[in-house]
């Protein structure tokens, strides 16, 4: 990724704009940190291809356009204090939230979202599924509207399950699963005002592991998991419980921020976005299920000999480190639970 020194420094501005956005006390400062953010990013992504040229074009564009929608909403909250201005105001909270979910990518706003991850390298598809999302979501947490933010957690997490059913691209199944958690994030800050920072560290972790691996073994697309891993059970282990780990299926690390949303909307008496919301994870769990049985029941050639090449291989050994805390640490914490 850091190839040269000029995207090293690019990536310390990405870091700042984005400081700079959650330390800032007033919208135009809120609004500096996101521009500084946005430009920043956009010379990471490019990577001299045609692919990640339109990919980033397509993101300055959609950004751009929020940018300006918020800029807007901002100078209207500064003017709602005269007599004609105060019937426009009303609106000016649901403005700032509709521009601020464009750039995080959540549905209906998501339209971006899918075409620029395909055209990013993996580890530039990471700083947008994880990075990218913090300001944004910061400041949507300091005026979240309840009736609407509810309708967007609606549809983003219905847009990230069906989505995601018909895909090949691996991806755009991240970024529709990423569509998906962002409903979940927008929940749990509906629950508690840091509910949603707890859910995003468990989600970041996740995406890093299953990241880190695509980029390991450069893949791209559901049909090269079926033709890898010929050498070791364990790496086709590894990956497949991180996916079911992402999905949230109940044994693994995954789960436990899930949970938490889920009891916290409970004991809000949010029962019906609580059902609706689980029923469609149920959808993304199927499509990770599907990868899952379509390499495991496929069997292919198999060298044994093969097998120590990566034993002493320290991606092999982070890989296994991640994977090893996916898998377990909800099993870990439960028992620390018990004992205290």
């Amino acid at each position: 990724m850091f190839n040269s020194s000029a995207k090293i420094m690019f990536f310390f501005i990405l870091i700042t704009g984005t400081m700079i956005t959650v330390s800032s006390n007033s919208w135009l400062g809120a609004w500096m940190g996101l521009e500084i953010n946005l430009l920043s990013f956009i010379p990471l992504m490019n990577n001299n291809n045609l692919m990640s040229t339109e990919a980033s074009l397509k993101y300055f564009l959609t950004q751009a356009l929020a940018s300006a929608v918020l800029l807007f909403a901002i100078m209207m909250s500064y003017l709602s204090n005269f007599p004609i201005m105060q019937e426009i105001s009303t609106y000016n909270n649901m403005i700032i939230t509709s521009s601020l979910l464009l750039k995080s990518g959540a549905a209906p706003f998501h339209f971006w979202f899918p075409n620029v991850m395909e055209g990013l390298s993996w580890m530039n598809a990471l700083i947008l599924m994880t990075w990218q999302k913090i300001a944004p979501l910061m400041l949507i947490s300091y005026i979240a509207q309840n009736y609407f933010i509810i309708l967007v957690i609606i549809t983003s997490t219905i847009t990230g399950s069906l989505g995601g059913l018909n895909q090949t691209s691996l991806r755009k199944l991240m970024a529709f699963s990423s569509i998906n958690h962002l409903g979940w994030m927008l929940a749990a800050m509906q629950a508690s005002e840091s509910m949603w920072l707890i859910y995003f560290s468990f989600y970041s972790f996740l995406s890093f592991s299953l990241t880190f691996m695509f980029n390991n073994f450069k893949m791209f697309h559901i049909n090269q998991l079926f033709n890898s891993f010929f050498e070791s059970k364990i790496l086709k282990f590894m990956l497949f419980l991180n996916l079911l780990s992402l999905g949230g299926l109940p044994p693994f690390i995954g789960f436990l921020p899930k949970w938490l949303v889920i009891q916290m909307l409970v004991l809000k008496s949010q029962y019906i976005l609580m059902t609706i919301m689980t029923v469609m994870t149920l959808i993304t769990l199927f499509f990770y299920l599907r990868l899952c049985f379509a390499a495991f029941m496929l069997n292919y050639h198999e060298n044994n000999w093969t097998i120590n090449m990566f034993i002493n291989n320290t991606s092999f050994k982070t890989m296994l480190i991640l994977s090893f805390i996916s898998t377990f640490s909800l099993i870990l914490v439960s028992l620390v639970y018990l004992f205290l």
